[in-house]
């Protein structure tokens, strides 16, 4: 059976949203959502997050699963909000704790901050098999831009996070905390092993020379057309560039905020005495 998909763009992060179901009146997953964050007022919104309840409402579907492909560096997670609306469970990939041992330190949080994932509903182990009603759904291990990145396969679609995007963007930047050049081109191998139709959703999509926002493609595509990782590209010309390009870049605009949300499964940190959350910034940390 393969799954009904809806897309949900957020211009500000350039994230998708995919809303993913059986059929009508039927059962759900979401993921990656974003809630709102205005960077200079420090107030979060939910506008982005309730254009997917008011799709499952309209749907009447049961919300299962609220997946995270990763702890992202550029949005601040929706899933609590999503859960406290709709149900569902949170899950990402078992190797989070490797992410949260490092920020928790570098943000020095609160001694009872658990360091084992324990925020999550639910912790994907590599090729782990789960349903989503009559859908079934394996979660792939896909390291690299992060060590716990989780693609999930759907069928014939699999929404790959933070692998590689669209042809002409390339792949995922590999020089935050635990990332490995590497291990990302061994991660999309797995993904390009794939059979040549097999759909492929973008979890970004960042387009250059003005054209319109895209974020499906195939294997075939990718193989043929990736900038970074077509088709005679081997692993030490990809590292080569990963680095060196990598070395280029700026930290992304919310990393440090959103960071300390999304290892929290999307909640803030504990209210401080006056009732309000706080996030750190740590001067020269990262």
């Amino acid at each position: 059976m393969k799954p009904q998909i809806q897309s949900f763009f957020d211009p500000s992060t350039c994230t998708i949203t995919y809303l993913i179901y059986d059929e009508i009146g039927g059962h759900a997953a979401v993921i990656d959502p974003v809630l709102d964050y205005d960077h200079k007022s420090g107030r979060t919104k939910t506008h982005s997050a309730d254009q997917v309840l008011q799709d499952l409402q309209e749907k009447q579907l049961q919300l299962d699963w609220i997946l995270e492909t990763h702890a992202h560096a550029d949005h601040f997670s929706a899933a609590h909000y999503l859960q406290s609306q709709a149900g569902g469970k949170i899950a990402i990939g078992a190797h989070i704790d490797q992410v949260q041992i490092v920020f928790k330190k570098l943000f020095h949080f609160e001694a009872e901050f658990a360091v084992d994932g324990s925020q999550f509903n639910h912790l994907f182990a590599a090729d782990e098999i789960f349903t989503i009603g009559k859908l079934q759904a394996k979660a792939l291990f896909v390291p690299g831009h992060t060590p716990a990145d989780m693609a999930y396969q759907i069928a014939d679609a699999i929404f790959v996070g933070d692998t590689m995007f669209m042809p002409d963007v390339g792949t995922a930047r590999c020089d935050f905390p635990g990332g490995d050049a590497r291990m990302l081109y061994d991660s999309i191998q797995k993904l390009l092993a794939y059979p040549a139709t097999t759909r492929l959703f973008m979890c970004h999509d960042y387009p250059p020379n003005g054209r319109t926002v895209s974020f499906e493609t195939t294997v075939a595509e990718q193989r043929q057309k990736n900038i970074h990782v077509h088709e005679g590209i081997s692993a030490d010309e990809f590292v080569a560039m990963r680095s060196k390009r990598d070395a280029t870049l700026e930290m992304p605009l919310l990393i440090l905020p959103a960071v300390q949300i999304n290892i929290r499964a999307g909640n803030p940190p504990p209210p401080e005495g006056n009732g309000i959350s706080y996030l750190k910034i740590p001067l020269n940390g990262l």
